[in-house]
């Protein structure tokens, strides 16, 4: 399932081989992993709580 999604790399992850995160986006769900282990865990949140979660993080209300 996952191997389809659409994943992109947060434009914060750096080229040196550190802390790399991706997230995934589909209408219903936003999906984050570690970009070196993609097979590893994934954590999914439905799209209404991650739009939360994003506006808190930037000290929006």
């Amino acid at each position: 399932m996952t191997a389809e999604l659409p994943w992109r790399k947060s434009s914060y992850s750096g080229s040196g081989g550190g802390d790399c995160v991706e997230v995934a986006q589909t209408p219903a769900r936003v999906h984050v992993r570690d970009s070196k282990e993609q097979r590893g865990p994934i954590l999914s949140v439905p799209s209404v709580q991650w739009a939360v979660f994003v506006r808190h993080v930037a000290g929006e209300r």
